[in-house]
């Protein structure tokens, strides 16, 4: 995933710009970066790797750099280095991305037969970013470039551009990911998180629309491209990668996630001691299934904090184990003998749940352990958002299953992702066994999207469902 951050102030904005950018850490942990500007020093740029420590103790020691800057943009990224400086007939600029680029390979070539040239390289391919970049400047303006590669891309890509003018906010054609914009005196900013604004003293101004693009300075901002009128933003901001705290399309996480809890509590007759999420994302919907549910809400696993980075990111699969086990610690006095109900955020792999099932019933003592999931089973691969590392849908728990039942990991698809179907009763039966879970029931669409509280059409559930396939390729106008 990743999330960008940006200000543009009467004064000094490096203060700004740093705690903003670092408030978008939980998307993010393999690069981050800032960029600045003045009317003195010009644009200034740092970049760092983060897969070894945090944003803030690789920047915090460097911030003098930027001193003077009154404008400047951040990113933290699971992908390519950036931000990058370009000069062009645009000007010069710099740019951070939001973006997975299904098509990166072919367009890249497409720009190399126009004999542009690529000079950053991201694990020897092509930046992405960079990529972006060379698309908007085909443009004569940047909302033709922007357009440009809007309409070139498939897959997702929301940007920030800062020019010597102000910095220019475009959100991805579909709204996948978003952008909001907030405001406070002489000041303005941008931000993939809403949470980067309340101990900035930055109140919530405008949410930008899907293909929208607008413009900050110091004093206001102004609208280039209006929004499209079809959006599909990612049901993951509630269920799994948004801060609590933050809220998208008016509608907070948190609030989405404890209701999405209460509801599916209402539906289950299981019977059960307590209910503990699993730290993070689990713990929401937790609180709310526990409200639901009549029961007592225990902390019954703890996330050891200081250390220990989310477990997805690492490429190593083995890395990825090793941090999941080591940062959830089970408190075996809240678990010994009881009929505990779990609930967490999804379930991908299944590898990291199962490893965590069996320490609750061989070490801590549990009697029973139901697992409830936020969303349905993910039953196909996201070709939009990067919210995990996967490299194939047969990393997918639901695909391997699938491949059991049918010898052919494609066949039926419709059927296993359709709640209540034998093929689905099925599949989640052999989760629930090769997890040695007691008991598992899964969120329902409907349910999900009413705790989100958006119209099903503005809302991608492809994942779930493979609903918005047709949008891969699909230019979201405004007509």
């Amino acid at each position: 995933m990743g999330g960008i951050f940006g200000t543009i102030s009467k004064k000094s904005c490096v203060a700004d710009l740093f705690y903003g950018t670092d408030y978008n850490s939980h998307l993010g942990t393999r690069r981050g970066g800032l960029a600045t500007y003045s009317s003195e020093k010009g644009f200034v740029r740092s970049i760092h790797n983060l897969e070894s420590s945090y944003f803030r103790t690789k920047f915090e020691p460097t911030l003098n750099k930027f001193e003077g800057a009154t404008s400047g943009i951040g990113v933290i990224s699971d992908t390519d280095a950036q931000p990058l400086i370009m000069n062009s007939h645009l000007g010069r600029f710099a740019i951070c991305t939001v973006a997975k680029i299904v098509n990166k390979d072919e367009l890249t070539q497409l720009l190399l037969e126009k004999n542009m040239h690529f000079a950053e390289m991201s694990s020897g391919s092509t930046n992405p970013t960079e990529l972006v970049a060379l698309l908007i400047i085909q443009g004569k303006t940047f909302r033709e470039g922007i357009e440009n590669v809007f309409h070139h891309i498939k897959g997702s890509c929301t940007m920030m551009i800062l020019t010597e003018d102000g910095i220019i906010c475009a959100r991805d054609s579909w709204g996948r990911t978003p952008i909001i914009i907030g405001k406070k005196e002489g000041a303005y900013a941008a931000s993939s998180e809403t949470t980067s604004f309340p101990n900035l003293d930055y109140e919530t101004a405008y949410e930008v629309g899907p293909g929208e693009i607008v413009k900050i300075t110091a004093d206001g901002m102004e609208q280039i491209r209006p929004a499209n009128k079809k959006m599909q933003v990612c049901s993951f901001l509630w269920v799994y990668y948004g801060f609590p705290t933050s809220t998208y399309e008016g509608k907070n996480v948190e609030e989405a996630r404890f209701t999405n809890g209460f509801n599916l509590a209402k539906t289950d007759d299981v019977e059960v001691d307590c209910c503990s999420g699993i730290p993070d994302s689990g713990t929401g919907m937790a609180m709310g299934y526990a409200a639901g549910k009549g029961v007592p809400y225990q902390r019954c696993i703890a996330k050891y904090t200081p250390t220990w980075p989310r477990s997805f990111t690492p490429s190593n699969q083995s890395m990825r184990s090793l941090v999941a086990k080591m940062k959830l610690i089970p408190n075996k006095a809240m678990l010994k003998g009881k009929r505990v109900l779990f609930c967490d955020d999804s379930i991908v792999r299944g590898t990291q749940l199962r490893d965590n099932v069996k320490v609750l019933f061989d070490q801590a003592g549990l009697k029973e352990c139901h697992m409830r999931i936020a969303c349905p089973p993910l039953v196909y691969g996201c070709p939009f958002i990067n919210f995990t590392s996967s490299k194939s849908d047969m990393e997918l728990i639901t695909r391997r299953i699938i491949e059991k039942f049918e010898g052919d990991a494609n066949k039926n698809l419709e059927k296993y992702a359709t709640t209540g179907s034998p093929e689905y009763q099925k599949m989640v039966g052999e989760i629930a066994n090769q997890l040695g879970l007691t008991s598992l029931k899964f969120n329902t669409i409907e349910q999900l999207v009413e705790a989100i509280g958006l119209p099903k059409c503005q809302v991608c559930t492809h994942c779930f469902d493979g609903s918005s396939a047709y949008t891969l390729n699909e230019f979201a106008d405004e007509d």
